[in-house]
């Protein structure tokens, strides 16, 4: 019986470039996020300062660079799959030493589908290049979400959402 391949070299296999150079950056870069709710509550969980481990089913964290992007995942995605459906674009920064070690990945149109990916063993030590807060951007409701957002904390008001 042969090996399953790995999904992710299946994918994007070693011999179809799709990545980027870093371009000049500052001593931070600033990262977005999408996600749902799930993940979200672990965020606020930690203080809004870290990202929390990934489950097993997720070999990778995945930030995006520029909101567009995150926007897109977060209303198309999250908040149209998602249970509750609600999707959240995040932003933080990372000290750019850090950043700057992981290539940059296209994974659509170049100019716009840009993000990295941290393997999940990996994710303590970049959450400990975090500066700052998490910050909480936007969020998109799909057509089922009940509940209300909380201005002072962006998660939903409603204690069962």
């Amino acid at each position: 019986m042969t090996p399953t391949p790995n999904w992710l070299q299946t994918l994007f296999p070693d011999n179809a470039e799709r990545t980027l150079p870093w371009p000049p950056v500052e001593e931070t870069v600033v990262l977005y996020r999408p996600t749902g709710l799930q993940e979200l509550k672990l965020v606020a969980q930690s203080g809004f300062r870290r990202w929390p481990a990934r489950l097993p089913d997720q070999p990778i964290f995945y930030p995006v660079l520029n909101f567009e992007y995150a926007e897109e995942i977060a209303r198309d995605w999250n908040a149209g799959r998602n249970d509750p459906p609600i999707g959240f674009v995040t932003a933080f920064e990372v000290r750019s030493e850090v950043a700057t070690r992981y290539q940059i990945q296209v994974v659509g149109a170049e100019s716009r589908h840009q993000e990295l990916w941290i393997p999940a063993e990996e994710l303590e030590a970049f959450n400990d290049a975090i500066v700052g807060e998490i910050r909480m951007l936007a969020h998109y409701a799909g057509s089922g979400f009940t509940g209300r957002i909380d201005p002072q904390t962006p998660l939903p008001q409603d204690p069962s959402s």
